[in-house]
């Protein structure tokens, strides 16, 4: 890239070393309704890159935040039950361990349609949501929680302070990787903490995404992915202190990271924290040969995936795909998946019926559709939900349907290997 190389969005320095290079994409949320198939879309380059000083892996931006989550937006995260169940224990975990009650603010950022603050209502916990979609906001509201329709950084927080809306606890559950402006981010939550204040923030592990070769997760709506390392270099650079760490399965192994004002007294890091930043160095997460090593078992994946299909199609089986999130879009993309592969998809939000996946244009229906077509296979494309989906779909053995997984490697399923 020479002299052409984009800088770090976190330290500055040129981003010279690449990751994964998975082709050009259009925006994964970007479902289109059946009038803009027939128009031209916007593909970007989804090349991956990472710094060689802070380890901060990242892609450039192109396209902005406001264009992605500024208008209506796709995603609602109450139509997984396993995921709105992840936020309830959450929220009680906190409660007991911040004694969090009548007096306190839980701020939660990117709070989408309520999935997570609705749970402390019945705890008597003020809360505050700030969602910049406001398709997604509305949806809160009408649960009866406070939302701002905003984008969170340090001027919000600045203002909210101002108001007396300084916060107990911060939650932000997979919404660091969708920020541009990192920087701003994070002196932001170091702005909004009262003095003793907890921050808490969820995304997916670095090194569960390459070492399980989870290469759908990178995508335009996700600026940034996140190593114990990088993301602790970027709190301290702020005057945050990480000081907890939990190790979680959700998306396909994620971090749950606490943060606290490093200028105030309050809990001593914890032995988790050194042991998880000591297996990151051990593994060579600071070190490039674990970055250059990842973009050859990508490829291979995708060579294995089509090579199944293809067969699958010469045998004359009709094959289906279950879900439609975001990451799905980069693995058909990536892969070249059409009509030509998959008849079609489903998904439990209504939002995406009638609606086809950008760039591959694969019709998206409801889950009934299934019990319609009775596919010989149905692709899960939420990998990372697998067990919850086999669980709600096992009536497809019925007609001797089977379940297909591209990631980490490509596995058939039976629809009986995941017991109620």
């Amino acid at each position: 890239m020479g002299t052409h190389a984009p800088n770090c969005r976190f330290c500055g320095t040129k981003l010279v070393h690449e990751v994964v290079d998975l082709g050009m994409s259009p925006p994964c949320e970007s479902f289109l309704p059946a009038e803009a198939l027939d128009q031209a879309e916007a593909f970007h380059p989804l090349r991956v890159l990472v710094c060689h000083e802070c380890w901060l892996v990242q892609l450039r931006e192109y396209v902005s935040a406001e264009e992605i989550f500024g208008r209506e937006y796709a995603y609602f995260s109450s139509y997984s039950t396993s995921w709105v169940e992840h936020a309830r224990r959450y929220c009680v975990a906190m409660q007991e361990r911040l004694g969090l009650g009548g007096d306190s603010l839980v701020v939660e950022l990117a709070s989408n349609d309520g999935y997570l603050l609705q749970h402390f209502l019945p705890m008597g916990v003020p809360v505050l949501g700030i969602e910049p979609a406001p398709n997604v906001a509305a949806k809160a509201v009408e649960k009866g929680i406070p939302t701002l329709v905003e984008f969170f950084g340090r001027e919000l927080a600045e203002r909210l302070v101002a108001e007396g809306r300084a916060a107990d606890l911060v939650v932000g559950n997979n919404v660091l990787a969708q920020v541009p402006d990192v920087n701003d981010f994070v002196a932001g939550i170091a702005r909004l903490l009262k003095p003793q204040g907890v921050a808490t923030l969820e995304f997916p592990h670095l090194v569960a995404t390459l070492e399980g070769n989870q290469f759908d997760q990178f995508y335009h709506e996700h600026y940034s992915y996140f190593s114990l390392i990088s993301v602790e270099k970027i709190g301290a650079a702020h005057g945050l202190l990480l000081f907890d760490v939990e190790e979680l399965e959700t998306h396909g192994g994620s971090l749950r990271v606490f943060f606290r004002r490093a200028d105030q007294a309050g809990p001593e890091v914890s032995p988790r924290v050194r042991m998880l930043r000591a297996r990151e160095l051990e593994a060579g997460y600071a070190d490039l040969a674990v970055y250059r090593a990842f973009g050859e078992k990508v490829a291979r994946t995708k060579r294995r995936l089509l090579s199944f299909l293809i067969d699958a199609k010469e045998a004359g089986k009709k094959i289906a795909g279950y879900g439609a999130p975001g990451k799905g879009n980069t693995l058909l993309n990536y892969c070249g998946i059409r009509t030509d592969f998959l008849d079609f998809l489903v998904d439990r939000n209504p939002y995406k019926h009638g609606r086809f996946t950008p760039g591959t244009h694969i019709p998206i229906f409801g889950i009934e559709k299934i019990d319609e077509a009775k596919p010989d296979y149905l692709v899960i494309m939420p990998w990372n939900l697998t067990r919850e989906i086999v669980q709600q779909m096992r009536h497809v053995s019925r007609w001797g349907c089977r379940f297909v997984v591209a990631i980490p490697e490509v596995r058939v399923i039976e629809p009986l290997e995941f017991p109620a």
